[in-house]
């Protein structure tokens, strides 16, 4: 039989014996015909066996060594180009006096929407009624009108005082807005004219001081949203000319003499 060459020749740092068919246990054996130069027999068979050196058998990694200007891909970066000041990393926080100011600003905007909302929430038929124009400049300065009938002990008119408040500030520059309280003997003519029997009463007066329609009681704030719009562009109707809802009757007036000829109140 005729040994493979090539394990012979992977056999590192090995030594090849010529030997008889007895071999010490746990040897590699495999059966050859050696060159006739080395065989005193040409007929004879003689078995090589492969010793390997233990040690030089074990496979062995090479690893590389490192070149003494290896740098790290991460580190190979230019830094100058990717360099980050401390300050960009780490901003400064605000001082004490800009935390001071900023504190200070919101607590008054705080104040600010506070007290707007208890304004307008607290407004009262008291505070419409001062700042309302009086019914003789209303009727003459050829501006569209609206009158409101009230009283101070009606209950639906002190619910509509906030509503109407905003209102008058979102018209008052196209439309007139008067107040008149009834219980004061100086508007029984205009109760009469207005056929006021129940409050709150708003009558709508175009330019020349005819009605268009009138709303009495509380009634959704579209309704008069609308018929502020129709007046403030010179329509001939307001769309909610005649509606009625909750309102107080005007069978409970307290009726008073007027000290101020003036006052509408």
């Amino acid at each position: 039989m005729v040994v493979s060459m090539a394990y012979v020749a992977s056999c590192p740092l090995g030594r090849l014996y010529a030997r008889g068919p007895s071999l010490r246990p746990g040897t590699r054996r495999w059966s050859a015909t050696a060159p006739l130069p080395l065989l005193e027999n040409p007929h004879r068979t003689t078995l090589l066996r492969c010793e390997v050196n233990s040690e030089s058998a074990k496979p062995t990694v090479a690893t590389p060594p490192l070149a003494e200007d290896y740098t790290s891909p991460t580190n190979s970066i230019n830094d100058s180009n990717f360099s980050m000041s401390q300050s960009e990393l780490f901003p400064s926080l605000p001082n004490k006096s800009i935390n001071r100011r900023i504190a200070l600003t919101s607590v008054v905007a705080a104040f600010g929407l506070f007290l707007s909302s208890r304004l307008e929430l607290g407004v009262s038929l008291k505070d419409l009624s001062a700042i309302s124009m009086t019914y003789e400049e209303a009727i003459s300065n050829g501006k569209p009108t609206v009158v409101e009938f009230y009283a101070d002990w009606c209950e639906v008119c002190r619910e509509l005082a906030p509503d109407i408040y905003k209102v008058e500030q979102q018209y008052k520059e196209r439309v007139n807005f008067v107040m008149l309280n009834v219980d004061n003997t100086k508007w029984e003519q205009e109760l009469d004219e207005f056929g006021v029997e129940g409050i709150p009463h708003f009558s709508f007066l175009d330019r020349n001081g005819n009605e268009e329609g009138n709303m009495v009681g509380r009634l959704p704030k579209q309704y008069l949203l609308e018929n502020l719009e129709a007046l403030a562009n010179g329509a001939s109707s307001v769309p909610h000319a005649r509606v009625v809802g909750r309102y107080s009757s005007t069978e409970f007036r307290n009726v008073h003499q007027v000290t101020d000829p003036r006052s509408h109140g």
